[in-house]
């Protein structure tokens, strides 16, 4: 038996390997998977982020550059609103000549002082900052000048003139601030041009940096799972040398040890099961042996003449002798099968005797049935072990035999083409239920449809002809059947197929 100190024994010598090998993969499957999702999404999600940055730049830059834009335009014409109120004010004092009118210049002045002030608090331009600055100290020698000859309103004359030259340069400061404007929406368009430009050359090389990993990701993940799968389907089937490896994260390589673990494990219980036969049939046969010799000089009178009786007894006797010698055989072929001992020894031969020698063995079983055998076989010589093709055809016969119901028709055929010998067997019963098809030939097993007899079958015929078909270079098939029967059919090459046993 495998204990389980085995498996750990063998862990600790590949130590070196395992270990290096554990420290490039992660841990655990789950923390392999989270990796592969936080690595194919961090890239997405940088650009998401960078997008979100130069758009909230570009928001808030174009906020200011709003507001100032408001901020100027609003300003600029209360400037020459100001501006005009002061005119105005001054007109009516010379006209008048009524100096209490200068009330409202003052006031003006007052107010245009405040918005300046307040213009020059913005971020302007350094044109713009030099047109306010010419602006105010225009209107500061105006004031200064109006101030000096507030008492005598015939003076303002000279000074009415000078409002012209400062409106227009209010109108100049306005325009350059628009212009200034517009130039800023240009620069800001320039600004989202680039950023849509950046944000589309990240995506156009995100993404595809992104499937990358997720296929990287997808491979190793996939990986192990095939591994896996793999390994349990060759278990299913009965392939037990071959060893099991599965690369990946920790615990999925632990499971992969353990799978492995189960394979020699169950490869140790198929050989104790196979030595197991071989013992036990090799202890049946000798005693069979001397039964069925018994039977026959009881059936052949050495001992005496029987009744008619017991002459029924002794054949009856002799019947179940061959049948249990027949599954003993079966046994034994199995399990040199099973041990790889079934080499071929091939001859030239003809198959027409070897069908003729197995009607010949089962003639006593095929007359007590009354059954009959429909045969269309001509000459035809193969090179093959006489034996196993013996083997194969006496288990299709007594198949055929065993489920055909007495006095019906059993059809044997033979032909050939220039690649294969084909023999075909038909028999009379049932035929094969639709969910035995795929299990007929695995060893042990017994159909839905078993006869009732003193001796069932091993479940072993069907199993033993297919391999030995196969060591051949052939193979058994049940052919699809229309109507009563099971159809079984033998092919064997015509030239010995590359790679046979020999």
């Amino acid at each position: 038996m495998i204990a389980r100190g085995d498996t750990v024994r063998q862990d600790s010598g590949a130590g070196g390997s395992s270990f290096s090998r554990l420290r490039r993969d992660p841990k655990s499957f789950l923390k392999l998977i989270l990796l592969g999702f936080a690595l194919v999404g961090l890239p997405l999600i940088i650009a998401l982020i960078n997008s979100a940055f130069s758009i909230d730049r570009l928001a808030d830059q174009s906020r200011k550059a709003v507001y100032q834009a408001a901020q100027i335009a609003h300003s600029s014409r209360a400037l020459a609103d100001e501006i005009a109120t002061m005119e105005r004010a001054v007109r009516q004092t010379h006209i008048l000549g009524d100096t209490s009118l200068l009330e409202n210049y003052f006031r003006a002045h007052t107010k245009f002082e405040g918005m300046a002030a307040s213009l020059s608090e913005l971020s302007l331009h350094t044109e713009q900052k030099e047109l306010l600055t010419q602006l105010q100290s225009s209107e500061a020698s105006i004031f200064e000048k109006i101030s000096a000859v507030r008492e005598s309103p015939e003076q303002l004359r000279d000074l009415i003139g000078s409002f012209a030259l400062l409106r227009d340069s209010a109108r100049t400061f306005f325009s350059v601030g628009y212009t200034l404007i517009e130039r800023e929406v240009d620069e800001m368009q320039d600004m989202a041009g680039y950023a849509r430009f950046t944000v589309g050359w990240q995506l156009l090389a995100l993404i595809p940096f992104a499937i990358l990993l997720a296929f990287f990701f997808s491979v190793r993940i996939a990986r192990p799972i095939r591994q896996i799968d793999e390994a349990i389907r060759n278990m299913g089937q009965g392939e037990l040398y071959k060893p099991i490896r599965v690369d990946g994260p920790q615990d999925l390589v632990y499971f992969g040890e353990r799978l492995d673990w189960m394979r020699r494990r169950l490869l140790k219980l198929e050989e104790q099961k196979t030595r197991f036969l071989q013992h036990v049939s090799h202890e049946l046969k000798t005693p069979l042996t001397a039964m069925r010799e018994g039977a026959d000089l009881l059936v052949e009178g050495v001992a005496g003449e029987l009744t008619e009786e017991q002459q029924r007894i002794a054949r009856i006797l002799h019947s179940n002798s061959v049948q249990l010698q027949r599954r003993i055989e079966d046994l034994l072929s199995y399990s040199a099968l099973q041990a790889e001992k079934a080499a071929l020894v091939k001859n030239e031969v003809n198959l027409t005797k070897i069908l003729e020698a197995v009607l010949q063995d089962q003639n006593l079983i095929i007359m007590s049935k009354g059954l009959r055998i429909d045969l269309s076989c001509p000459e035809l010589i193969i090179d093959c072990d006489e034996q196993k093709i013996k083997v194969i055809v006496d288990n299709l016969l007594s198949n055929a035999v065993k489920f055909s119901p007495p006095g019906g028709c059993i059809r044997i055929w033979t032909s050939k083409t220039a690649e294969v010998v084909q023999l075909d067997i038909v028999d009379a019963g049932l035929g094969v239920d639709e969910a035995d098809r795929e299990k007929v030939f695995e060893p042990f097993y017994q159909g839905r449809r078993v006869l009732d007899s003193h001796v069932r079958g091993t479940g072993l015929g069907l199993s033993i002809a297919r391999e030995y078909a196969l060591a051949h270079g052939g193979n058994i098939v049940l052919v699809p059947q229309v109507g009563v029967g099971a159809h079984f059919r033998l092919t064997i090459p015509v030239c010995d197929p590359e790679g046979s046993h020999e």
